[in-house]
């Protein structure tokens, strides 16, 4: 028993950590762009988009489906980059483990 009392300690102790760098994560953000800048997004560590800019030029009523491209590619793109900036904080906070549910 005194093993698995150890065991819940550390899994809270786990637990408080990734609380706190969930906090810490949401303070950070990643930029991506698409178009050559014409189209910039800045996301968030909860994967959440904070700016959203279009630069005038780009802006072609005759166009929509180009400047439409541009958003989609730019956003998927800091989605990504977000995502891969949290897996790599889980990783250096589990060391690497794979943990089902975490990430």
């Amino acid at each position: 028993m005194k093993g698995m009392g150890k065991m819940m300690k550390q899994a809270q102790q786990l637990q408080s950590k990734m609380l706190r760098m969930q906090e810490e994560l949401a303070d950070k953000t990643v930029e991506a762009s698409a178009g050559g800048g014409m189209v910039r997004v800045v996301a968030n560590g909860r994967q959440q988009i904070v700016t959203l800019e279009i630069k005038q030029e780009v802006v072609d009523p005759e166009d929509v489906d180009m400047l439409q491209d541009l958003v989609l590619t730019a956003v998927n793109d800091a989605l990504t980059r977000s995502q891969e900036m949290m897996s790599g904080e889980m990783n250096k906070l589990t060391g690497g483990m794979n943990i089902p549910g975490l990430v």
